[in-house]
């Protein structure tokens, strides 16, 4: 077991795919000596060369289709898209090529395809660099989208990732790279995708939650009374999600609030909402709440962490599906 970061966890499981697994490459922007814009893939290429964790132009379009192509030749194609909003020029290779693939050729080939792509505000970035577009990329079929917090489950999702002989979109948020450290294990481990976690226990409401939220979900949580019992779910896997977790959670305590970074309006919290109305709706005892980022374009540094739900609006939330 090692102490890492995010960061250190996503390295150290590219490590041991380019290790074990021949068929691995890695490219992207920079992601070669200079080990890409956060350093996530930092000494791959000096350890396993050149050849398998590639350099490539300023060309997202380019990079996805160079990708698609290795995967349909055999290889797990490993691409690096280096901020979320860059994922754009991408979006035609990977929506109409790789996640129709497998449809397209009735299952004769398939794109083992795991695109790596830092997500979500609150590092003070540029525009296009701040963005939560996951229910875009789980509104199409064919894709598999996962958004792990923890540098435990970061290590484990990446490598289920990697061997998934299918496409899946790998959303790494930014504000939990560095922020702190959990114990890993050295050796290689696998997390099913499409598993939720239950983060705590509690059997009065229901947080629904995944990326950096669920660090604001803690920390309302905290700041709650003590005799309020609030079991948290991290959704780790956006599609396919875990409904039945969410459910027998929900038929238990009764109570909802879903919370994400992204735009609230055909967001993944009101997909979810929906869910719970359909599964759950003689068990509730209140609406479900979303708390979640606004309907407008992310805003500029000064105005940013008024966008993203922290634990007040998060508490607020709870607190009004409490007292109805």
């Amino acid at each position: 077991m090692t102490q890492r970061t995010l960061v250190g966890a996503i390295n150290n499981a590219l490590d041991i795919a380019l290790e074990t697994d021949p068929e691995v490459v890695i490219l992207g922007e920079d992601v070669g000596i200079n080990g890409g814009v956060f350093r996530v893939t930092e000494g791959l290429a000096a350890k396993h060369g050149r050849h398998r964790v590639q350099n490539t132009p300023l060309d997202e379009s380019g990079i996805m289709g160079a990708a698609i192509g290795l995967a349909m030749a055999g290889m797990k194609a490993v691409p690096e898209i280096q901020f979320e909003g860059f994922l754009g020029p991408a979006y035609d290779q990977l929506v109409n090529h790789a996640a129709r693939f497998r449809t397209r050729t009735r299952s004769a080939i398939t794109i083992p395809l795991t695109v790596r792509v830092p997500v979500g505000g609150g590092i003070h970035a540029p525009e296009l660099h701040s963005d939560s577009p996951e229910a875009i990329y789980a509104h199409h079929p064919g894709l598999k989208v996962v958004m792990p917090c923890t540098p435990y489950d970061a290590k484990g999702l990446l490598l289920s990732a990697i061997n998934d002989p299918d496409p899946v979109v790998f959303f790494e948020p930014k504000r939990a790279y560095r922020s702190f450290k959990e114990e890993v294990p050295d050796e290689a481990y696998t997390i099913p995708i499409g598993e939720a976690k239950v983060v705590s226990d509690g059997d009065d409401l229901t947080v629904v939650t995944w990326g950096a939220s669920v660090f604001q979900c803690l920390e309302a949580i905290d700041n709650q009374p003590d005799d309020v019992n609030i079991e948290l779910i991290d959704l780790r896997t956006i599609y396919p999600y875990d409904l039945d977790t969410i459910a027998e959670s929900v038929e238990k305590t009764g109570r909802c609030v879903i919370v994400h970074e992204a735009p609230r309006t055909a967001g993944m919290g009101a997909e979810i909402s929906a869910a719970i109305q359909e599964r759950c709706f003689l068990h509730l005892e209140a609406p479900v709440q979303r708390v979640t980022g606004f309907d407008t374009v992310m805003p500029y540094y000064k105005l940013e962490l008024e966008y993203l739900p922290d634990a007040e609006r998060i508490g607020k939330g709870i607190s009004e599906c409490l007292a109805y």
